[in-house]
């Protein structure tokens, strides 16, 4: 069975992720409006009808401001700690609050997610591995470095949303004040380029077909330096800047082959890249 993701957005303006396979779906933090949520969905031929549940990395409001309307609307149940839901004042139903806890992993149809650790500054945060039949995506932003449970748990991805914020020349030469530069630079900020690109070349699993760098800052990153720096060291992993603007493609990692999922609208390219599943 095959496991489909995509980013509906990522950055500061707003982090959202999917993850699903042909029957049931979760999303990964809700950081933008139910409307566009819906939009952004509908545009890739996602359905909001497969999405069972919301996991929440953290109560920062560019994870969590679509959250109430989301969940009301679909009845969905939000998985959420005790303390990100106190810090981060979110009025939701009581029967729609969910805790987990790291390691525990959650059963949602043929979807298991399990949460880790990570260091950034909130109050309890995760990332997430969502696995179906026996492959394995992560959701790996927000993070400040690459903790041993960050690196354990990339190195088992098949796919993987990454954190790769800012580059370091261009946050110290930037515009941000001295405070803030310190805060997403520290060992509980974001994660820097190089650091990203260590834990890639370190720790990727032979078999990664694709990483999606996500969470890049919009003063102090440039797209086009990341991914030409990934590509560098990809050996056949396939490099996707994830927009904080729009939608990514749907992206299909399978035990077979790995594919990009168009919509009927668009061009569909002639070619299927063949991952290195066993």
């Amino acid at each position: 069975m095959s496991v489909f993701i995509a980013s509906l957005n990522s950055g500061s303006n707003g982090n959202c992720y999917y993850v699903g396979n042909q029957h049931e779906a979760v999303l990964i933090d809700a950081g933008i409006s139910c409307r566009e949520t819906e939009k952004r969905m509908a545009r890739i031929g996602l359905s909001m009808s497969k999405v069972k549940a919301i996991f929440i990395s953290h109560e920062h409001s560019d994870h969590i401001s679509g959250v109430p309307v989301l969940a009301k609307k679909y009845q969905l149940p939000v998985y959420i700690t005790p303390r990100t839901t106190f810090t981060g004042r979110q009025f939701l139903n009581a029967q729609m609050v969910y805790p987990f806890v790291a390691y525990q992993p959650i059963r949602i149809g043929e979807l298991t997610i399990t949460a880790f650790p990570k260091f950034h500054d909130a109050a309890e945060p995760h990332s997430f591995v969502v696995s179906c039949n026996e492959i394995n995506i992560g959701v790996i932003t927000d993070i400040g470095s690459a903790c041993e449970h960050v690196i354990r748990n990339f190195a088992q991805c098949h796919a993987a949303f990454l954190e790769a914020n800012y580059d370091e020349q261009m946050l110290t030469n930037g515009r941000y004040p001295y405070h803030l530069k310190r805060r997403i630079s520290g060992g509980r900020g974001h994660l820097s380029n190089t650091q990203a690109l260590e834990l890639f070349i370190k720790h990727k699993p032979a078999y990664m077909s694709h990483v999606l760098l996500s969470h890049l800052s919009k003063d102090n990153n440039d797209p086009q330096l990341v991914k030409e720096m990934f590509n560098e060291h990809a050996d056949g992993t396939e490099i996707i800047v994830a927009s904080r603007y729009q939608e990514s493609a749907v992206y299909e990692i399978g035990e077979l082959v790995s594919t990009v999922t168009v919509p009927h609208h668009q061009f569909v390219p002639e070619y299927i890249q063949y991952s290195l599943f066993q």
